[in-house]
């Protein structure tokens, strides 16, 4: 019996032997005009059939409240003076997320701004779970986590959306997509702890977008990799709010946490969020027992000022600690910051010698394969105890979770 599921492929190779045919036809201008047509009609209805089916099988998420809901909460959309119990109502079914910081309120049959989460009749749904557009495995340096099981490799996958859109996003091609841009088949969770395990990959590594996105796809996966000895890690903007936050430290071995800048303004202007939320989630992060390193992204004239930097690192001193891990990375020009320099050299030394200065103990250079910066040193006899090349690890001279020169304890996870 013929198959009644007609690939793409096939399609378009007999497509193109009726166009022969049809080239002769004296209906047809020309066999390639006529080619050229059908296949546009076919793409079409094949994103069509592709977005039917995506929509159709899109699971209900977590983390929002909606109109249709007896017991919605108004205060989660209305501030107490909005409220009136006696006329307050809606004729739309509207939702609130509630995962993230941008509190989106979603009209029926759109999106919120991570593109990733919809309004259906009244109803958040993932269109992201199980549709991952990127998958790859990584030296864990490269996430980078230079704490955390040092030399190991990151099973790492991505989905289409983020919550943010900042000018100078080094993965735009994937964190500014929409779920309905790809194509790609459902993979459950199950199976990506299966492929990482086949591979003898001994993390699970939630990267390149930003995982909040696919936030119950990720609680999923990390759970089940938890119940197979596979560790998890996230890299993330730190845009969500504290419940699902709460959640994930629960689930997740390491969070690595991009603080941007220190400046409201720059939130604002460059990356279209908000600073406060960023430094609540290191806070509440640092709190858990989930292992925390922290990234800046040093891009410059926009926030690389002394000023801006030395109030970055005495938040950190200050609030989270001088055991945290710290990387300093260089900005190359991309996405719609194609007008600016790569960062100086010289300015990631002064910033990494400002934040030692301050007390912390683990400051880095990223982004610049082959210098000492890169490494890991001794809070006490300032010895290397790590020394890398790139994202890979030439050295170690950890034992026991302390330093094999003079015994001191090195804050991370080692094994």
């Amino acid at each position: 019996m013929a198959d009644k599921h007609l690939s793409r492929r096939n399609f378009l190779i007999n497509l193109s032997r009726y166009g022969v045919i049809l080239g002769g036809s004296s209906l047809i201008i020309s066999k390639t005009s006529a080619i050229e047509n059908l296949t546009k009609y076919v793409n079409s209805k094949f994103l069509f059939d592709y977005k039917d089916e995506l929509y159709k099988n899109a699971p209900i998420a977590r983390y929002w409240t909606s109109t249709v809901l007896k017991n919605a909460d108004c205060r989660s959309c209305h501030s107490p003076n909005e409220i009136n119990e006696n006329t307050h109502g809606h004729k739309e079914k509207t939702v609130k997320c509630l995962l993230c910081s941008q509190g989106c309120v979603i009209k029926e049959n759109e999106h919120g701004k991570c593109r990733g989460r919809i309004n259906f009749k009244g109803e958040l749904h993932s269109l992201v779970y199980g549709r991952p557009i990127a998958i790859h495995t990584d030296p864990i340096e490269k996430k980078p986590f230079y704490h955390f099981l040092p030399g190991s490799e990151a099973y790492s996958l991505a989905t289409a959306g983020c919550p943010l859109s900042c000018l100078f996003c080094q993965n735009w091609e994937i964190s500014q997509a929409s779920p309905e841009d790809n194509q790609v088949k459902f993979i459950p969770p199950t199976e990506i702890v299966n492929n990482s395990k086949q591979k003898n990959v001994p993390i699970i590594a939630f990267t390149y977008n930003e995982p909040t996105t696919f936030f119950e796809y990720m609680v999923d996966i990390a759970s089940e990799a938890k119940k197979q000895n596979l560790r998890s890690v996230l890299v993330s903007c730190g845009f969500m709010n504290p419940e699902p936050l709460k959640e994930l430290c629960e689930v997740l071995d390491a969070i690595k946490i991009d603080l941007k800048g220190y400046s409201e303004n720059f939130y604002k202007n460059v990356c279209h969020a908000s600073l406060s939320p960023v430094l609540r989630t290191i806070k509440q992060i640092a709190k858990s027992k989930t292992h925390l390193e922290i990234v800046n992204l040093v891009v410059p004239t926009l926030n690389d000022s002394d000023k801006m930097m030395s109030e970055l690192v005495n938040w950190i001193a200050n609030e989270i600690g001088n055991d945290v891990p710290i990387h300093f990375t260089r900005f190359h020009p991309d996405y719609k910051l194609l007008n600016l320099p790569p960062t100086p050299i010289s300015t990631l030394e002064h910033i990494r010698e400002l934040a030692m200065s301050k007390g912390i103990h683990y400051a880095f250079v990223g982004n610049v394969p082959g210098h000492e910066g890169n490494n890991s040193y001794c809070p006490t006899c300032k010895k290397a105890i790590i020394k890398r090349n790139g994202f890979f690890v030439t050295e170690n001279n950890i034992k026991n979770g302390k330093c094999g020169f003079c015994g001191t304890v090195i804050a991370g996870v080692w094994k």
